[in-house]
């Protein structure tokens, strides 16, 4: 199943099935079975069905929805040698770490809402007919240390469109992980037909926006006193990136 591609069940009881691991992240499956109240055989053959179209995937009897985000990428640059790759559920802790640790630094209003976002749903990929959400993440001896995520409407209008985050923790700047995650969202993002990304900063956020600005992207508007920060109105800085 292509990321961007709406999923559509065959019954509805495959849809429940579906539905209720993609709220979830990661489920054992005698757990959906008696949630979705189905008998052993038939959730058998609609869950067999659903993996058959790409929908889910099982590991040791644990369910997940199964999307193909692609390769894990091996780069040394800077006495720093880091992995990235499709986040995963299992990343969850590390993602909230590793955003909590770059919105501790630097104002990044959009990132903090992520987090929450994902505390809220317990879940670091969503994918259903409204949204869908993807990470990838930037490792190290197995340590999340950066990522990048991309907000994917399913919305006909709004789905050349995506919006992207992208951090570092602070201890791995520095060393071109930032830019190599940048990177890897935006090729996703235009091999898969979007044609433009965007970023939203506040404008106190110097390093931020010299990062977007040297990586090509341009300012396409200024929301004047969108954000309020310390008691104080700060305007927001809309950056995108024409692919």
């Amino acid at each position: 199943m292509g990321v961007i591609e709406r999923p559509t069940f065959s019954s509805d009881a495959s849809r429940r099935i579906y539905e209720y691991v993609e709220r979830n992240g990661t489920v054992a499956r005698h757990k959906v079975m008696d949630v979705v109240s189905l008998p052993s055989a038939e959730f058998e053959s609609h869950l067999e069905s659903l993996k058959a179209d790409g929908y889910l995937e099982e590991d040791g009897g644990t369910l997940q929805i199964a999307v193909e985000f692609g390769a894990v990428a091996e780069h040394e640059t800077n006495e720093r040698t880091f992995v990235v790759r499709p986040g995963r559920q299992s990343d969850f802790d590390g993602l909230i770490e590793t955003i909590r640790d770059v919105t501790a630094e630097e104002t990044y209003v959009v990132a903090e809402a992520i987090a929450e976002e994902l505390l809220y749903e317990d879940a670091v990929t969503r994918h259903n007919t409204v949204k869908s959400r993807m990470f990838f993440v930037a490792t190290i001896d197995g340590d999340v240390v950066g990522w990048t995520h991309l907000d994917l409407p399913q919305v006909d209008q709004l789905r050349g469109t995506a919006q992207q985050t992208v951090g570092v923790r602070e201890a791995h700047q520095g060393h071109g992980i930032g830019s190599k995650l940048l990177q890897r969202g935006l090729e996703w993002a235009e091999a898969n037909g979007y044609r433009k990304v965007y970023n939203s900063v506040p404008i106190t956020n110097d390093r931020a926006l010299e990062f977007l600005t040297e990586h090509g992207w341009d300012t396409e508007a200024i929301r004047r006193n969108h954000y309020e920060i310390d008691g104080d109105p700060v305007d927001e800085v809309m950056m995108a990136r024409e692919l």
